[in-house]
């Protein structure tokens, strides 16, 4: 009876499969967990502890690690904690041979000088305007007394803004998107359809520089929304991947500027910038207007380029030890500021502590003779703070060939609960699952059942998830290469990305029971017969 209650279960939620679910699943808790006291496999999954991951985080998430900002002290500190670790399970050094560290480049950008006067007026970066490091070229400063209004950048067979216009040298005043007509009809591309003029703005921005333009002025309605959207991000250096002191910008300088900012460079032409405006969407003629203004703008960049690393643990495999089973978790947080030290207790010092005692449980197999089929890869990487930049870099330089990575399970905060489970901890939310792989999905139903029983929320897994969380964990840069890959999850609370997520307030019970959870799953995905099939669409 137990077993047709099992398949029942199975054959229930696998017939409401559909890409992709976002629903729950609740176990049948009247089917007892299998709990096989003889096997390897449960005494590897009962040596992960909650006193064990307790012991890791309050060393990882203590005020000494400095909140593991990536390239800084602390995370340097918690990667060579994770090298020891894996040293001291006798973990083969894969990386050149004698090493767990990947190495990974970065170099941090910011503005060392910007600042806007306009007719003798200051207008001050992200309060008024907004313009990104990254995608600018240093320069000290851009000063004119005359501003082009082009229209909307665009230079089209069906329009153009830059027809008979000399722009060489100039600063150009632009709006975003294209010119349509009252009746929703596009003057480019003569439908109801918009076109890619209006995907963003680094078609204008390339073209403005394959012009010749000095700076691009772009308006933005709705100025408040972008800058409380990356006025964080800007008050620290952004960071991108490699050495990137000589790269060539592909955009012409520009800033996103107000309304009131646009007005001010108006000035009185304000009445001819709105009717050259009009022109274009009813007429789908293009007219510029010459603006007077003193106007001058500082550009100026610092960089400094620094390493990081990313740490990598393996579990070689036996007769299908090509092929790679990961397991992921960043190491990094975002530091301090000022006195105040971002511990990270849960994001992420919680999955970097699973993955440890998961390392634990595959050393104990190996001391009693018991490896999986498939190698499996304990990866913790850097940079996921700065734009998964540690797991990106692995996804382009893998330390086994890319197409024998079978699936990435990725375990980003699991310490804590969120309010809507706050009367149920025994849950997770699992995202992705399905995004690739029905397999992959149906065999963390079948294991979740077997030996967890937790409930799985796929609520987050919704394709219009507002959070997008499936794209902000490291578990995306492999799906991107056609990796099938789930995110373990507990979910935000108060304390998320803030000075009072530490220890004291992680779960480890809860803890203890999703890494079990998790050691299961990727047993599981590195001893099956055939490797999971990729079937799914979204990548």
């Amino acid at each position: 009876m137990k077993h047709i209650i099992l398949l029942l279960f199975i054959f229930t939620h696998s017939t409401l499969f559909a890409q992709y679910n976002s629903g729950v699943t609740k176990p049948d808790t009247t089917v007892a967990i299998v709990m096989d006291t003889s096997s390897s496999v449960y005494k590897m999954a009962n040596t992960i502890k909650a006193d064990d991951m307790r012991a890791h985080l309050q060393i990882l998430a203590s005020d000494a690690y400095e909140g593991r900002e990536t390239g800084e002290r602390g995370n340097e500190m918690a990667a060579e904690y994770i090298y020891n670790h894996y040293d001291s399970l006798n973990l083969p050094k894969v990386i050149g041979d004698s090493s767990y560290y990947q190495e990974v480049m970065f170099t941090w950008t910011k503005w060392d000088q910007t600042e806007m006067n306009i007719n003798g007026k200051r207008f001050r970066h992200l309060w008024d305007y907004l313009a990104f490091p990254e995608r600018n070229e240093s320069i000290d400063s851009i000063i004119t007394d005359e501003v082009l209004f082009l229209g909307y950048g665009i230079d089209d067979n069906n329009y153009s803004d830059y027809k008979k216009n000399d722009v060489k040298g100039k600063t150009i005043l632009i709006f975003e998107g294209e010119p349509v007509n009252k009746d929703s009809i596009s003057r480019i591309t003569k439908t109801d359809s918009i076109s890619e003029w209006s995907n963003g703005n680094a078609k204008k921005l390339a073209l403005a520089k394959a012009k010749g333009v000095k700076l691009v002025l772009i308006i933005k309605n709705d100025i408040k929304k972008m800058l409380g959207e990356n006025r964080s991000k800007l008050l620290s250096p952004g960071m991108q991947l490699g050495n990137r002191l000589n790269d060539e910008i592909p955009f012409a300088n520009h800033c996103y500027i107000s309304t009131n900012i646009a007005k001010e460079i108006w000035g009185d032409k304000e009445k001819k910038v709105i009717k050259s405006r009009d022109r274009s969407k009813k007429k789908g003629k293009a007219k510029k207007v010459d603006l007077k203004a003193d106007f001058k703008v500082y550009m100026k960049k610092w960089f400094k380029t620094l390493e990081s690393r990313n740490v990598a643990g393996v579990i070689e495999g036996t007769d299908k030890k090509d092929e790679i089973v990961v397991v992921s978790a960043h190491l990094d947080h975002i530091g301090t500021r000022g006195d105040e030290v971002y511990n990270g207790a849960d994001d992420n010092g919680s999955g970097t502590s699973a993955v440890l005692d998961m390392a634990e449980a595959f050393a104990e197999g190996i001391k009693m003779g018991v490896r999986p089929r498939r190698t499996v890869l304990l990866l913790n990487v850097t940079g996921e703070e700065k734009g998964l930049l540690g797991s990106e870099y692995y996804a382009d330089n893998p330390l086994f060939d890319l197409k024998n990575h079978v699936v990435n399970v990725n375990i980003d905060m699991i310490g804590r609960v969120d309010e809507l489970h706050k009367d149920n901890h025994r849950y997770i939310y699992a995202i992705g699952s399905d995004r690739l792989s029905s397999d992959l999905h149906r065999i963390n139903e079948e294991i979740n059942q077997k030996h967890s029983q937790l409930t799985l929320d796929y609520t987050y897994n919704s394709e219009d998830d507002p959070n997008r969380y499936y794209y902000r964990s490291d578990h995306y840069n492999f799906a991107k290469k056609g990796i099938p890959a789930i995110f373990f999850f507990s979910g935000v609370h108060e304390d998320y990305h803030r000075i009072t997520d530490t220890v004291d307030k992680i779960l480890f019970d809860k803890m203890e029971v999703i890494t079990k959870h998790i050691f299961y799953l990727t047993w599981e995905l590195a001893n099956r017969e055939e490797r999971i099939i990729v079937d799914g669409l979204e990548k």
